[in-house]
């Protein structure tokens, strides 16, 4: 990290004292991710100026890395013919995740800057529903017919390979094109030359279709640790593949999302210092609403029991630490299984054994902890009732075994239901959670106390 800000810092003196030829070499040497992260440090007039300071190549790839609104605006300032050079040298994928989220008029602006070819496959991706693996993959790969020899094979990746994303796993195809099997350069590097690629080829080929949600994609990458994955059509036909990179991407934007509605927010993918005031409000407001009203249950279920309170004014004092631990304990259970849900480890189908285990975890975790409380409260607040003590500790115990099963249940229904199983997460299940603990609260104590 010192040794990027000292670089940092030096292009800043070169761009202030003007030397510019010595700034243009070294950032065109550079990583582009760090030619980007440097752009999107500077003010907008220098931003421009430095990017039409970059070759064709960095600025195409630099280009890539940087975030939408500085997109937009190189692409407003500059001319057709940069634009033109920009969507020439960028891989087809990353010009797409561009135009996804750009306006109207930069789409048209790019697209009337392009070869029809081009625009024909742009048109192509961009129908593609949002986050499905079409419009994630990309059509720079190598592709080889079953009938070739290795050797022709090898002379077609000297010749292709170039402008390819990947070269490192080959994908066969037949007459009709369709996939038939995947070939790793390195078995064609090691293979006799005069072997066909249907002999070298492996025909256990996993793949997905173009209509699948992008989710399902990083799932197959991350269980095969793949460096790329096939893309086919409803008829088993390849048009295309998805790399490691954007599934890395993917895998960054499913888990902020998450992040984000476990916390109760409206899903965002915007930079949280460049999003307005007004709309992180927004994002926010609208879970807060249905908080607050569902919160009013708990309210109306105090009322209800508005006798016992009456006749036992020391057990409101225990109400939120009752409610607190059931919502820390089903918080617990639904961020687990969550989590095992995202990998694959568990599906709705073991809703059963799931729960069989939470609802043991939870007698081992309720038991202890209704323990600890007695002998708490009976050691440091000896003035309390002994029956209130015990109601307290009762609850609690049978609150955290419902927590730890509702925990499990509520994402799983989730999930059934076709929904996130996120937003069964942290402050909606805590308020259910609430609501429930006080019910077990209120009729132990009717049994006990009263």
């Amino acid at each position: 990290m010192e040794e990027w800000n000292e670089t940092v810092e030096k292009w800043q003196e070169l761009m202030e004292k003007g030397h510019y030829v010595q700034l243009r070499e070294e950032l065109n040497e550079e990583n582009p991710a760090n030619v980007a992260e440097f752009l999107e440090e500077l003010p907008a007039d220098k931003q421009l100026f430095l990017f039409r300071l970059l070759s064709k190549d960095m600025a195409a790839e630099a280009f890539s890395f940087l975030d939408n609104d500085t997109q937009e605006m190189l692409v407003t300032s500059i001319t057709d013919t940069e634009v033109r050079n920009i969507v020439d040298n960028m891989y087809l994928d990353d010009t797409i995740d561009f135009l996804e989220e750009a306006p109207a008029n930069l789409v048209s602006k790019v697209l009337r800057n392009t070869d029809r070819e081009t625009r024909a496959l742009i048109n192509r991706f961009l129908h593609y529903p949002e986050n499905s693996a079409g419009s994630l993959m990309t059509v720079e790969f190598v592709h080889l017919s079953k009938t070739m020899t290795a050797k022709r094979a090898m002379e077609i990746i000297r010749k292709n390979g170039l402008d390819k994303e990947t070269i490192y796993t080959c994908y066969v195809i037949d007459d009709k094109k369709h996939l038939v099997g995947v070939l790793p350069l390195r078995t064609l590097l090691f293979a006799d030359e005069d072997k066909r690629v249907e002999e070298l080829m492996e025909e256990d080929v996993i793949s997905i279709a173009t209509l699948d949600d992008q989710e399902e994609a990083a799932n197959l990458f991350r269980k095969y640790s793949f460096i790329a994955l096939p893309v086919v059509d409803g008829e088993n036909r390849l048009v295309g593949i998805i790399t490691v990179d954007d599934i890395v991407d993917v895998i960054d934007e499913e888990t902020t999302e998450d992040m984000e509605k476990m916390a109760a927010l409206l899903p965002s993918d915007e930079v949280y210092l460049k999003t307005p005031v007004t709309k992180l409000a927004r994002n926010r407001i609208v879970w807060l609403c249905v908080l607050m009203i569902s919160g009013t249950l708990s309210s109306a279920i105090i009322s209800g029991y508005d006798a016992i309170l009456s006749q036992a004014v020391q057990l409101a004092a225990f109400i939120p630490v009752l409610t607190g631990t059931g919502g820390n304990a089903g918080s617990q259970t639904s961020a687990t299984i969550i989590r095992g849900m995202s990998l694959g480890d568990i599906r709705p189908r073991d809703i059963l054994r799931v729960m069989g285990k939470e609802v043991q975890v939870g007698m081992i975790c309720g038991v202890l902890l209704a323990a600890l409380n007695f002998i708490k409260q009976t050691i440091f607040s000896p003035s309390t009732d002994i029956m209130v003590d015990l109601t307290v500790s009762v609850s609690m115990g049978f609150v955290v075994v419902v927590a730890k099963a509702m925990g499990c249940v509520l994402p799983i229904g989730a999930k059934v239901c076709k929904l996130d199983p996120a937003i069964m997460a942290g402050p909606l299940i805590t308020t259910v959670v609430d609501a429930v603990a006080l019910v077990i609260f209120f009729n132990v104590a009717q049994w006990l106390v009263l």
